[in-house]
């Protein structure tokens, strides 16, 4: 999906490159926990978030969704806390709680009163070392995954397509499995499995600990020293190299009908590179690339030659470089129903490569710049996206500096950075040409009516419970 500079930007709040921007100060425990914190004073509020350098990428073969599934039972207690008992205590003490896990990393947080980051910080050790997951719990919260997936994606059409595009967009990588993972590996996780990825991976050398709102720095040390800082490192915590990439070559196309889906949606994606430590240039340029074609259905390219001349109803270009290995790019448009398919890929990619030969407006150039600076100042506001900016960077394996660097590199970028950007993710390379659209009145009354099975079959219907938040 597209992220607008806005958020792009909000990954850090520096001035200048390699400064710490004011409020922000960051150590490292004995025991190899990083640590950051941001002082906000404005409110007696406080967001502490523990980011675990593993997610569901580093998932073995056959045990795909296995980082999601631990982050739930992850809330199923301790020795010392009853299942649920964390949560509850939080929201007890008027605060919220929740996690989530990515294909890089599971994170888990808490936003509460300030005067109670002790008991927040000393619960969340607490899990870190001595999580217990009872022979029911398991089972349990398998089952509630499986349903999570069967709401969330099962049911949704774009879901499924997007599971299966990315499967198709990776050849070997394990991006192309998706992270709540596939329902028929789901279905044999077992509180073994999961209390090895627990064992091997949750410790506090592979972990980050973010504190940002009314605390000091000194303040969050010593408290993380007495909570965090008695827990032994474990060899081998952190993420083993992972399978790579290899050239891509052909050109792949998929096309799935789906009576659900309200109009066709065209999308054309390639790998480019990530983000990585002292090397970000070009993926500031991608960021920018992506805001040029699509940041705006009135004001960007793809805007004003698709969607205000009634090509399409609306059209996009995502890229998030913070992944730890290379990531996608992508541009879509979606047309109205009963145009002619050939058409409107044409006149997208069309005015792909007339973007390539043009280059970027230099008038849109610059407003994208003064988006830029305005999205340093705002997001100084928000403690909490200050907090996730910082977890998420290093959590992937940026430095600090790194962090503090991007909003410098996104506004050096030139014309010439964003025609080398458009060159690499617009030109001629292979990738995936996509296309999910509703189905042919044909087709929809033949999904429409009732079939009689067999005798001797009986129809096998998931027939999932209430919905799970995914996070």
């Amino acid at each position: 999906m597209r992220r607008t500079l806005a958020v792009l930007l909000a990954t850090a709040a520096s001035p200048a490159l390699a400064e710490m921007p004011p409020g922000v100060s960051h150590f490292t425990l004995n025991n190899g926990m990083q640590a950051v914190v941001i002082e906000d004073h404005r409110a007696p509020v406080v967001v502490q978030m523990v980011w675990y350098r593993i997610g569901s990428a580093d998932e073995q073969p056959g045990k795909s969704g296995l980082a999601h599934y631990l982050e739930h039972l992850m809330f199923k207690g301790t020795d010392r806390l009853a299942a649920g008992e964390l949560s509850r205590t939080v929201t007890a003490n008027g605060g919220m709680d929740n996690a989530f896990t990515s294909y890089d990393y599971t994170a888990y947080f808490q936003r509460i009163a300030s005067d109670r980051l002790d008991l927040v910080m000393g619960m969340e050790a607490d899990r870190m070392e001595n999580l217990r997951i009872g022979e029911d719990d398991w089972q349990a919260e398998r089952q509630v995954v499986l349903e999570e997936r069967a709401q969330r994606t099962d049911s949704d059409p774009r879901a499924l397509f997007g599971e299966e595009r990315s499967a198709v967009q990776f050849y070997n990588h394990p991006y192309g499995r998706p992270v709540i993972g596939w329902r028929q590996e789901m279905v044999d996780l077992t509180r073994e499995d999961a209390l090895d990825w627990y064992d091997r991976h949750y410790a506090p050398n592979a972990a980050v600990l973010v504190v940002a709102g009314d605390v000091t720095a000194d303040q969050v040390r010593q408290l993380a020293q007495t909570h965090y800082g008695k827990i032994p490192p474990k060899e081998g915590a952190t993420r083993a190299p992972r399978p790579q990439e290899p050239v891509q070559r052909a050109e792949r196309r998929m096309e799935m009908s789906d009576p659900r889906v309200p109009q066709p949606v065209l999308s054309r994606s390639v790998i480019v590179p990530e983000r990585n430590p002292g090397d970000q240039t070009t993926a500031a340029a991608l960021s920018v690339l992506a805001e040029l074609l699509a940041g705006s259905p009135q004001t960007s390219y793809l805007g004003q030659r698709l969607v205000l001349t009634g090509k399409a109803l609306w059209v996009g270009a995502g890229y998030d470089g913070l992944s730890v290995d290379p990531t996608t790019f992508s541009v879509s448009m979606a047309y109205p129903p009963g145009s002619d398919d050939a058409a409107a890929e044409s006149a997208l990619l069309q005015a792909l490569e007339d973007f390539r030969r043009d280059g970027p407006d230099p008038a849109q150039l610059e407003r994208v710049k003064t988006q830029l600076r305005a999205a340093r100042i705002y997001q100084r506001d928000s403690a909490h996206g200050r907090a996730y900016d910082y977890g998420q960077g290093l959590s992937i394996g940026l430095g600090i500096e790194d962090v503090n660097d991007w909003p410098e590199l996104l506004a050096a970028v030139t014309a010439e950075d964003v025609r080398a950007a458009a060159e690499l993710a617009l030109g001629e390379r292979a990738g995936v040409t996509s296309l999910l659209k509703p189905a042919a009145p044909s087709e929809t009354a033949a999904a429409e009516a009732p079939e009689t099975p067999p005798a001797t079959t009986t129809d096998p219907i998931d027939t999932a419970a209430e919905p799970e938040q995914l996070q």
